[in-house]
């Protein structure tokens, strides 16, 4: 397997993660690592991460994911396969909750 082979992860983020600027850490931290996707609130109470990339910067990913910003408190991340989504061929957005 190629390692600079773009893969997909479905990150669910749960704790105190939403009205403490985890969606624009992790928009910052796409970034960083040149990920691609999105971030969005879900109305549970968690974030949804999709993020595209290589498997090593989306290994760095699940371990900042799991850190989170200072006013965070993560207590689980689930990581799921994900499809890769051509929409977000470019970009890493914020997203609207659902």
């Amino acid at each position: 397997m190629d390692s600079n082979e773009n893969h997909a992860r479905r990150f669910f983020v749960a704790g105190r993660v939403q009205g403490v600027g985890y969606r624009y850490f992790v928009q910052e931290l796409a970034q960083e690592l040149g990920l691609r996707g999105y971030v969005r609130n879900l109305r549970d109470g968690r974030v949804e991460v999709l993020a595209i990339g290589s498997p090593e910067t989306l290994r760095l990913a699940r371990q900042a994911l799991q850190k989170g910003p200072m006013m965070s408190r993560v207590a689980e991340v689930i990581e799921q396969p994900a499809t890769l989504d051509n929409r977000y061929d470019s970009d890493f957005t914020v997203e609207m909750t659902i």
